[in-house]
């Protein structure tokens, strides 16, 4: 996989350099290129932004310098024998990035951020590009960050560590949370390792057990729990039909039971009465 990254502050990207990542590259299976984007400006200032029409406070990223950066780099790639490149603007107004989204991006092979600054990218940038790749406006949460390198940063991780062999076992995502099938409206549960006790603080006595179904049976019932405690959005607006006999017992006893007029559309609603929190 090819990643591209375009951005004012590519010394924010040092981080590409470390961990999975940066082994990643080191193998060749990520080829990772940072671009300082005032390489692309052409007045003594350097200057990235201006004032946005309409008014209003903030400032906008010019298209010049973005359309000949990306210009460069789609060049560069093409040269290169890349193919097939997506455009990744991390924006608090896109969608969701999700783990079923970077399983999605994972598949592709190359990959161009723009992390923007300031009150973000000129909106023609974006539907310029259209036309040229799929864009995926993406947003890591509902908040507004200064700009979005650590979202690069971020959605980087999350697709490099899917890549086959960049892992040291290819199944440790199998598991995670959001993993697709089983695990994919679900939280991971708790996890453990020796000592078996630790200040006085036992590990559950069925990961002890040598017993693979009951253990499974326990990661499942845990991953139910921590899911309908932390995120019951998730259990509101998941398939009934994803749940199990045991499942349901499961649910059933942390308050939650099918909602009869929501089941077509795979929703769950919790019983507010007689549940303790």
């Amino acid at each position: 996989m090819r990643l591209d990254v375009v951005t004012i502050f590519p010394e924010y990207l040092e981080p590409l350099n470390v961990s999975l990542v940066g082994k990643a590259r080191a193998r060749g299976q990520l080829d990772v290129h940072v671009h300082d984007l005032r390489e692309w400006t052409y007045d003594r200032h350097n200057t990235v932004d201006d004032t946005p029409y309409g008014g209003g406070p903030g400032m906008v990223m010019k298209t010049d310098p973005w359309g000949d950066a990306l210009d460069t780099v789609l060049a560069d790639g093409y040269e290169s024998g890349a193919q097939a490149p997506a455009l990744i603007v991390p924006t608090p107004s896109g969608r969701p990035f999700t783990q079923e989204l970077a399983v999605e991006l994972s598949e592709r092979p190359w990959l161009i951020f723009t992390p923007a600054r300031y009150e973000g990218i000129d909106r023609r940038v974006m539907d310029e590009y259209t036309t040229r790749m799929p864009v995926y406006e993406v947003s890591i949460g509902d908040y507004v960050l200064a700009g979005g390198e650590a979202a690069v940063l971020v959605v980087t991780e999350a697709v490099a560590r899917l890549l086959p062999g960049v892992l040291g076992n290819a199944e440790s995502h199998r598991d995670d949370s959001f993993a697709p099938g089983a695990m994919a409206s679900l939280l991971e549960g708790p996890v453990y390792t020796k000592p078996p006790v630790w200040r006085g603080r036992d590990i559950p006595d069925v990961l002890l057990s040598g017993h693979h179904g009951k253990i499974a049976r326990w990661r499942r019932d845990e991953a139910l729990r921590r899911t309908t405690a932390n995120r019951p959005d998730l259990i509101e607006h998941c398939d009934p039909k994803a749940f199990d006999k045991k499942d349901r017992e499961m649910l059933s006893i942390l308050g939650w039971e099918p909602d009869p007029e929501g089941e077509p559309y795979g929703r769950f609603w919790r019983r507010a009465e007689g549940v303790e929190e």
